[in-house]
């Protein structure tokens, strides 16, 4: 069992818990899914699926004489990588595939581009679309099926017990409503040595965010570790299903994420620490910073804190209450609030 995979179960099996004790939990029948619109600069297990997407309609087939992929739709296989970020190459095959369908030329995947990109998968099924139904049942929901585009009894009983999970009909097969609350769904970030660590706020399972939240924290995570300064450490994202969240104005919407300060003894992971303090680390958070918007170009709205010198180089904003810790804000284009649109 992978490390986050055993993440996934533990903040599972502690929000089990929670409704069997009779406390509140965040409800997803109160909640409308929707698919979340990602463009250039975003990046994640959502691009991946659309990647994954495109792919499948490409429709390629082999030249008789063994030579180069002949490409019916006009899309290159070889040029659209399947790696979770939306750069310039992912924006012009979406282009191109939204020419095909009629749609808006725009490179940026919206509502009407998905429903295109999505085609109701079964038991039985293989391809490319199974592929994306697999991954994304192991990311937002660590199930234990293999990524491997073979729609098998594992397959099967992990899309049941999605569907149970957000109150759809429990058929085992993935229609429009399915996919729907895939793409809509939050996950959890992966806690290991290589990038990330995570903090109590109190909260409980609270580090619910979206796939572009999620893959940004990790990516960033990474950059700081790759340069000797230690894991990031998070604190409360979102729960599950968004929803009010104890101790805050915000963090409903998988778009917002705490994170500690970096410190000079690269034990954030353990201990806080505030702007004003001698064991601050400013480079380091500097660092950080600057790996959080390298890792997600043009998607973050706002960060919050108050180290004078990080504001007047412009990486952070001033707010009351962030002496100690980062607030990071993302957006996507043409979200509903305009507190998280691009």
């Amino acid at each position: 069992m992978t490390h986050r995979t055993a993440r996934y179960r533990l903040a599972i099996a502690i929000v089990g818990l929670i409704v069997l004790a009779g406390a509140a939990a965040p409800a997803l029948a109160a909640v409308s899914t929707f698919y979340r619109t990602q463009s250039l600069g975003d990046r994640g297990t959502d691009v991946t699926t659309i990647q994954q997407l495109i792919h499948l309609h490409q429709t390629t087939a082999p030249p008789p004489d063994g030579g180069r992929t002949v490409v019916v739709r006009g899309i290159d296989p070889h040029l659209v990588p399947i790696d979770g970020v939306f750069g310039t190459t992912t924006a012009d095959a979406v282009r191109a595939f939204q020419r095909s369908r009629g749609l808006v030329e725009s490179g940026i995947v919206d509502s009407a581009t998905w429903r295109q990109l999505l085609i109701p998968v079964a038991p039985g099924a293989t391809g490319d679309a199974v592929v994306a139904v697999q991954r994304l049942l192991v990311e937002k929901q660590a199930a234990a099926v293999p990524i491997d585009g073979v729609y098998g009894a594992a397959t099967t009983a992990a899309v049941t017990t999605f569907q149970a999970h957000v109150g759809l009909a429990q058929t085992g097969s993935v229609d429009g409503g399915t996919w729907r609350a895939l793409v809509w769904h939050f996950e959890l970030p992966w806690f290991a040595p290589s990038a990330l660590c995570d903090y109590s706020s109190g909260n409980g399972p609270a580090n619910w965010g979206t796939a572009e939240t999620i893959s940004t924290l990790e990516a960033a995570g990474a950059a700081m570790v790759a340069a000797g300064h230690g894991r990031v450490a998070i604190g409360d994202v979102s729960f599950e299903h968004g929803g009010d969240i104890p101790g805050h104005e915000s963090h409903e919407l998988g778009l917002d994420a705490d994170i500690r300060l970096m410190r000079k003894a690269i034990d954030q992971c353990s201990y806080p620490t505030r702007w004003t303090l001698a064991s601050y680390d400013r480079a380091a958070t500097r660092a950080l910073v600057k790996a959080i918007r390298a890792a997600t170009p043009g998607h973050v709205k706002l960060i919050f804190f108050n180290d004078p010198v990080l504001i007047g180089e412009g990486l952070t904003s001033k707010y009351p209450g962030h002496d100690d810790h980062l607030h990071l804000r993302l957006c996507e284009v043409g979200f509903s609030d305009s507190r998280y649109r691009c």
